[in-house]
């Protein structure tokens, strides 16, 4: 038996996106920026910031797409899904062809870390604010 489980706490780059598959199923698409700050072996102070593509489906894409907003902190538990020709994350370019990739994750879960209006002091207080440049990313 195989089993994998990814756990993120992050803030959202932008306000969700939500869709209805053919089915009538409601699935919500979002950002996620995870942050992590160290001192290299020299002494620098690094900033590392990691962008998660995260889709919520059913009730829980619906609630989502209510309180979620940009700056929203958001725990998100759930499984890996991989590009399916590579097996790994998906690959993409930037209009300038630099090379990027996407870690794509599907909900199990998804926790509200702050509540809806106190959403841009949460993503101030949280570390430092990720550059968001919009054509770098893919969604």
């Amino acid at each position: 038996m195989s089993y994998q489980k990814i756990v993120i706490v992050g803030n959202l780059g932008k306000d969700p996106e939500m869709r209805y598959t053919p089915g009538g199923q409601a699935v919500t698409n979002f950002s996620v920026a995870t942050n992590r700050q160290y001192t290299s072996s020299s002494g620098e102070r690094v900033k590392e910031t990691v962008w998660f593509r995260v889709s919520a489906w059913g009730r829980q894409a619906e609630t989502c797409n209510q309180y979620l907003s940009t700056g929203s902190q958001v725990l998100v538990e759930g499984r890996m899904t991989p590009d399916k020709e590579t097996g790994g994350p998906r690959i993409w370019e930037t209009n300038e062809g630099s090379p990027r990739a996407s870690y794509e994750i599907t909900a199990g879960r998804v926790v509200f870390l702050t509540r809806k209006g106190d959403d841009q002091e949460a993503f101030q207080g949280s570390g430092p604010e990720p550059e968001i440049v919009e054509d770098e990313i893919p969604f």
